[in-house]
């Protein structure tokens, strides 16, 4: 057991001390590999040693068990938020209210960053609880989040008995671009910005989802402590910093002069820091002056918050250039003259889709005013209308993709326009990920990382070049192997067998998900029957309206789609339903379904309730024909009884199917 000790701790401190000089110094020593390998022997250690297992060591980084919601946390030193300062008239202001309290006036500035602010506690060294900062008051524990941001140290060396700190939590806006493109490969919504990204990871219930964003944490003030005491702000942070946090850029000024030459040098170099900017904070150094300055009921008297208003400046347009995502969205994006704007130089601008374009009517040659207020790539705000030339033309997008040529279309419930190539290379990554996934073909072990690889190789053009793929050639890319390789191809040929409705839903059919495509499966029978449906005939099947209709016809009439299921019919893809026509018993009945059946699983009666017409729903309402209920029914039944639905006991339901003895 001693010697299984030593070497945790010996481990545990070599990684710690690895994760600090990459997060916290951002000068690794370390290969991945390596650290890889080193966390691997520390986790099969642990598992022989489970009671040796403390909070601070690395594997605890991965993210717990996840939880059903978070607990308040009551904050013992309130965090205050700042009063806003927008001109240096304002500034100026403050800086006469310090003097008129404060003997000595050294102000301290600091880069505010743009994310979300947590007060994290230690105990004897050891990181105990983390919590955000709420109202100020009262936060939320958000402890198992916090455990899984690398730059936030587990365990403090030399620190007092207690201590908390205060800090900001954000995603850098280079993980920010990584995030939102595999958002997007994905099929999920896009993260607005930088902050909202972090706020969103931070109150994940589930740490493991945390861990995957990759949040950092930047220190800026000590809340409560009973170490060493401070006469200066800035000693406190240098303090923290020894202490292994990274700790906020916190230069000292002896002059409002020198604060406003610096808050301007930050306005100009803002993106020379990894993490986005809102403003820049100004603070009394001297503490002591700062408890003789004291607050407000909302704000410390001795700190301000310079916000930096949004930059405008005029431009260009030298053209409209259309780009195509992942999941098909055409983007339209203006190119404009290079105009230096909040610290870069800007060569391009956001047009979003063409609502926008065409609510400001912007035109190729005209002169815009556009801004860069906390988003990522600049926007066009309106134009001068004076400057316009003659003969410019409204500006629209294109009836084709102009990646592929297939036509496109606008959502029937929003702005978005899309292409409809079920084989567009902009879209290659999106598609093959979807067809892969559980609900469509089930493909385990093709996971988006797998993916890119295929791609990047060129061995995957269609999703139909999966079923054409050789075991020695895949084992040769990056993290697979032969075993890997093996493995990927058995599902892949495994996959050829599966029902009509998982290759339908594979398609990506706009509006056809799963439950769907198990309708049309089942009510066409065949690939082939489904193809010749016209849009009247579909209708006509439960569940599918006018638009999915629409979408489904247009679909299979795109060469495109026409080609890709040439190619999947060739690799010996199964066409055909193997589950029958639903009955007509429970046709046109709703039921619900609560408690413990003695017979069969829940799931099991549904299936059975569809294989017979009918319909299963989650709520009990007044159109609810029949709630069946079983050992230990809920709310479920309480409100069948108060609306007056008929209940029926699990043997009921089979008597209504005519399937007891």
């Amino acid at each position: 057991m001693k010697e299984a000790k030593a070497q945790i701790d010996a481990l545990k401190e070599e990684l710690n001390r690895w994760n600090y000089q990459y997060y916290v110094l951002d000068a690794p020593v370390a290969t991945d590999y390596d650290y890889d390998r080193k966390l691997r022997e520390l986790e099969q250690l642990e598992a022989e040693h489970p009671e040796l297992v403390t909070p601070d060591s690395p594997t605890q980084r991965v993210g717990g068990e996840a939880i059903s919601a978070f607990a308040e946390v009551t904050h013992e030193v309130p965090l205050l938020s700042l009063q806003d300062v927008f001109d240096g008239g304002e500034l100026t202001a403050f800086d006469q209210r310090v003097r008129e309290s404060a003997e000595t006036v050294r102000y301290v500035a600091e880069p505010k960053v743009d994310g979300l602010s947590v007060a994290l506690e230690y105990l004897d060294g050891v990181f105990v609880r983390g919590a955000t900062r709420g109202d100020g008051q009262v936060g939320e524990d958000v402890t198992e989040n916090l455990r899984t941001v690398r730059s936030i140290p587990m365990k403090l060396t030399g620190a007092p008995h207690r201590l908390i700190v205060r800090g900001e939590c954000y995603i850098s806006r280079e993980r920010f671009a990584k995030l939102n493109d595999q958002r997007e490969l994905e099929g999920e919504p896009l993260f607005a910005n930088p902050r909202n990204a972090a706020a969103g990871s931070l109150r994940q219930l589930d740490p493991k989802i945390a861990a995957k964003r990759m949040l950092d944490c930047i220190i800026f003030n000590i809340q409560l402590s009973d170490g060493p005491a401070f006469e200066t702000d800035s000693q406190a942070l240098d303090y923290l910093e020894t202490l292994q946090f990274r700790v906020i850029p916190h230069p000292v000024f002896e002059t409002l002069g020198e604060v406003s030459q610096w808050i301007s040098a930050l306005g100009e170099e803002r993106e020379r820091y990894p993490f986005d900017i809102d403003g820049a904070v100004v603070k009394l150094d001297s503490l002591p002056e700062r408890e003789l300055l004291g607050s407000t009921a909302k704000f410390p008297r001795w700190a301000v918050a310079w916000k930096y208003p949004p930059e405008q400046k005029p431009t260009k347009v030298l053209d409209i250039v259309v780009q195509v995502g992942r999941t098909g969205v055409l983007t339209p994006k203006a190119v404009v003259e290079p105009v230096r704007l909040a610290g870069t130089t800007v060569t391009n601008a956001t047009l979003h889709n063409q609502d926008f374009i065409t609510d400001k009517d912007i035109r190729i040659g005209d002169t815009v005013i556009v801004q860069k207020a906390g988003e990522i790539i600049p926007q066009v705000v309106s134009v001068e209308l004076s400057k316009r030339q003659e003969g410019s033309k409204p500006y629209f997008l294109p009836a084709v993709c102009p990646v592929c040529g297939a036509p496109v279309e606008r959502d029937p419930d929003g702005a978005a326009v899309r292409c409809t190539g079920a084989e567009c290379p902009a879209q290659l990554m999106r598609n093959l990920t979807h067809f892969a996934s559980r609900d469509a073909m089930d493909i385990e072990g093709l996971g988006p990382a797998v993916v890119e690889s295929l791609v990047n190789a060129g061995l995957v053009k269609t999703p139909a070049d999966l079923y054409r793929l050789d075991a020695k050639t895949v084992a040769e890319l990056d993290r697979m192997g032969e075993k890997s390789a093996e493995n990927l191809l058995n599902v892949l040929e495994k996959s050829k067998q599966n029902d009509l409705s998982k290759l339908l839903c594979a398609f990506g059919i706009r509006q056809v998900g799963s439950k769907a495509a198990k309708v049309l499966a089942r009510q066409f029978g065949s690939l082939d029957r489904l193809m010749e449906a016209t849009e009247e005939e579909l209708t006509t099947v439960d569940d599918i309206g006018a638009i999915t209709a629409q979408s489904i016809v247009r679909w299979f009439a795109n060469p495109q789609s026409q080609h890709l299921i040439k190619s999947l019919r060739e690799a010996g893809l199964n066409f055909q339903s193997t589950e029958e026509k639903p009955g007509e018993k429970l046709k046109g009945l709703t039921f619900v379904l609560t408690g413990t059946l003695a017979q069969m699983k829940r799931s099991e009666a549904k299936k059975l309730i569809e294989q017979n017409g009918g319909k299963v729903s989650g709520s009990v309402s007044k159109k609810t024909s029949y709630v069946v209920a079983g050992e230990a029914a809920g709310s479920k039944l309480t409100k069948a009884q108060s609306l007056g639905v008929p209940i029926l006991t699990e043997g009921e339901l089979l008597n209504l199917l005519n399937l007891t003895d």
